[in-house]
């Protein structure tokens, strides 16, 4: 990192330095899930970094978005927003094996999600008719579903419409953009904020394997934090269980390969490894 005073805030994965009117974000290789820390993923924080700013160059034909420039290997300096209090989750298909993934509670009987219904007699991992939007509060801890009935507690009708529009284009711009390159982009989150004159920014991070499920096109496999999320829940009750393991090393030497592996053909460069 830069050698700076600033105000300094350390999230889960990243760690957070104002500048001012920027803010320097600086990610790490840790991987938290089922709301804790897991363990350290070897060059996660170089592929986070890079492949979000390669997706932010891509992506500023549909919507602005608060990337200024590449610091180091792991940190980007962006536009300081105000963050709004939702994150956008963006589905193409019916899966997922957390307690808040669309797959596990349509299994429990669910068949609302947000503005969409879906039919009984499903199977996992099918394709949606078209890609269904599940906003959820964005909360350090647990975040909540919202509902329509809800949501404008949280931002305005206009506000919300125009999120919308931004993140279905969005994604799918991005899934053909990873079927183009071999993968097939399941589903996405989403972060917005605004900036002094109420224009809206994509912030955060943008369709990272931390953010993102991906699977290999022509089957189901996980290329993405899934992959780890699957192997502990086989293995562990991760929501019960008060201690989990730090998985073998050639769990996390596989998780590290193919999260480089992802940025690497999504991106059609190979990564210098810092």
């Amino acid at each position: 990192m830069p050698n700076i005073s600033a105000s300094h805030y350390s999230g889960k994965v990243r760690e957070l330095y104002d500048e001012g009117e920027t803010l320097l974000i600086e990610t790490t290789d840790r991987m938290s899930a089922f709301d804790r820390y897991l363990c350290k993923i070897p060059h996660k924080s170089q592929v986070l970094t890079q492949l979000s700013a390669w997706w932010f160059e891509k992506t500023r034909h549909i919507a602005p978005n608060h990337f200024i420039s590449l610091i180091n290997h792991n940190t980007m300096r962006v536009k300081k927003c105000r963050v709004l209090p939702i994150e956008v989750v963006v589905r193409g298909f019916l899966t997922g094996s957390t307690n808040t993934s669309i797959w596990v509670l349509y299994e429990k009987g669910e068949r609302q999600f947000f503005e969409t219904w879906l039919p009984d007699g499903l199977q996992k991992n099918c394709a949606l008719q078209k890609p269904i939007i599940t906003p959820t509060t964005k909360s350090t801890m647990h975040d909540e579903p919202l509902t329509t009935k809800n949501i404008d507690k949280f931002v305005s009708k206009e506000l919300w419409r125009k999120i919308k529009t931004l993140s279905l284009t969005l994604f799918q711009f991005g899934q053909e953009t990873a079927y183009h390159n071999g993968f097939i982009l399941v589903d996405t989150k989403y972060e917005f904020g605004l900036d002094d004159q109420n224009n809206i920014f994509l912030i955060d991070e943008c369709h990272t394997p931390d953010s993102s499920r991906f699977w290999l096109k022509n089957s189901l496999e996980h290329y993405d934090k899934e992959y780890l999320r699957l192997w502990y829940k086989k293995n562990f009750d991760p929501y019960r269980d008060s201690i989990l393991p730090i998985p073998e090393n050639a769990l996390i030497q596989e998780m590290s390969r193919r999260y480089i592996y992802l940025y690497e053909k999504i991106t059609q460069k190979k990564l210098e490894i810092s």
